[in-house]
């Protein structure tokens, strides 16, 4: 005779005999038990309260349930476990753990939530820079980018001999009549070309802009900006700046001469150039249908513009031959050639710079950056920003607490996945919370190292 069924009672196929039954009756448990991780990680490093206080709170503070600290605390751990979108917090905002990295078990209104919704959230992410009438909460711009260069200051315990800045240009496709939306012809859609300025794999800048500009637009004044609190800090350091070909503008290139920054740029290749290294190009040419294998040498030489350069640079060239045919590249520096030569120069230095473009990857892919879709260049700042903290939050705990560990190199992704999205039963009581996790979870290893390591670093 068939099993009677219930609406709150599931049954499955039989195994062994044995009857498999399911339901919703397990009482508080949660999906992301390794958000505790995410919780000492930012006691390391006290990201999210400093973060808060770039917020300005208008609000009747006898009124208010939901604080602007918890609130973006809320924000940020939700997008490094992986939730993008705010409609995600209407069920987020019982979760157990996350009320207790939040700090906020239970509500103080009755039929309140814990945690914030959606409505309440979207008033933080529409914040103007300064609280009005009807926006009663504003935020400080720029003590939030200053937040994001004290962050990688404090990273380092002593100041490095030289910092290595990486900018780079992206687009964020947009998929609706957002403020600030253009056609962009290169990326072939309607998108934001947003600026990321990082060093390493600490982010030092994230720039929401319009996509019919230049490249390096803003750039010098984001460079000048973040060149100027490092060197508040380490007055002494060796700062290179790194990009592609859409970065190699005079201004650019001449404040850093007059500020002791160097650079090595990509630089556009044109019939001039390509006309200067024409004997290496043939001479790399005939070796490689020699040896039926891939042949380049390097060249070294100053080299000026004929109208947009006011002085004449170092300019490196590589004379490639490939299967495919002739492969010329170009760089220009202000390093000098008695410093680092010209093959260690583009292979060691330059080709190092591909290692943005996975940082970039992780931001947009795995933080949701490109998560723009508000009707303002405001808000859609905001949102930029609350993915990049996330993503410091979590490059300091690969940082921090994986360091030897095999996630030491994982994406942010691949973190999530395997430390953060853990099952577990979340029990309370008058002493303490118990949160139960898995126990067939397969990186217990990894999980213990890092609470270790984060806890040496006065995490708790």
């Amino acid at each position: 005779m068939p099993t009677e069924c219930s609406r709150d009672l599931f049954g499955f196929a039989p195994v062994a005999g044995r009857r498999v039954e399911a339901a919703f009756d397990g009482g508080d448990a949660t999906s992301d038990a390794g958000a505790l991780l995410l919780g000492a990680t930012d006691r390391a490093i006290g990201l999210v309260n400093r973060f808060a206080a770039c917020f300005a709170d208008g609000r009747e503070a006898g009124l208010v349930e939901h604080t602007v600290a918890t609130m973006v605390a809320q924000r940020v751990f939700g997008i490094a476990l992986g939730y993008e979108d705010l409609i995600d917090h209407d069920q987020l905002r019982h979760d157990p753990v996350l009320a207790t990295l939040v700090g906020k078990l239970r509500a103080g209104r009755k039929g309140c939530a814990p945690l914030a919704g959606k409505s309440t959230l979207n008033r933080l992410e529409h914040a103007p820079l300064t609280p009005s009438r009807y926006h009663k909460i504003g935020h400080d711009g720029p003590a939030i980018e200053r937040l994001l260069i004290d962050l990688f200051l404090e990273a380092h315990p002593r100041a490095p001999e030289r910092v290595i800045l990486d900018l780079d240009a992206t687009d964020d496709p947009l998929h609706g009549r957002q403020e600030g939306r253009f056609f962009h012809g290169y990326y072939d859609c309607y998108c934001y070309l947003p600026l990321y300025v990082f060093c390493g794999s600490h982010l030092l800048a994230a720039r929401l802009r319009r996509s019919n500009i230049d490249a390096s637009a803003g750039a010098l004044e984001e460079v000048a900006r973040i060149v100027g609190q490092i060197r508040g800090r380490w007055p002494r350091v060796e700062i290179l700046l790194r990009a592609d070909s859409g970065f190699a503008r005079d201004a650019l290139m001449t404040w850093c001469a007059d500020h002791r920054v160097d650079y090595v740029f990509g630089l556009a290749r044109n019939e001039r150039l390509v006309g200067q290294i024409a004997a290496e190009l043939a001479a790399v040419e005939a070796e490689s249908l020699a040896s039926g294998r891939p042949a380049r040498r390097f060249v070294d030489f100053a080299w000026t513009t004929r109208e947009s350069w006011s002085r004449e640079r170092r300019v490196v060239a590589k004379a490639e031959h490939l299967p495919k045919g002739s492969n010329p590249r170009f760089l220009v520096t202000s390093l000098p050639a008695d410093a680092i030569d010209a093959r260690t120069l583009y292979e060691e230095v330059y080709c190092a710079r591909g290692q943005v473009e996975n940082r970039i990857k992780e931001q947009q892919l795995d933080l949701f950056a490109d998560r723009t879709s508000a009707a303002t260049m405001r808000a859609n700042q905001l949102r930029l920003w609350f993915a990049s903290f996330a993503y410091v939050l979590l490059d300091a705990l690969r940082r921090i607490g994986l360091r030897h560990t095999q996630f030491a190199t994982a994406t942010c992704g691949s973190i999530r996945l395997k430390l953060l999205k853990i099952g577990a039963q979340v029990r309370r009581s008058v002493r303490r919370i118990k949160v139960a996790m898995a126990s067939a979870c397969p990186y217990q290893t990894e999980f213990h190292l890092a609470f270790l390591y984060l806890r040496r670093a006065n995490a708790f």
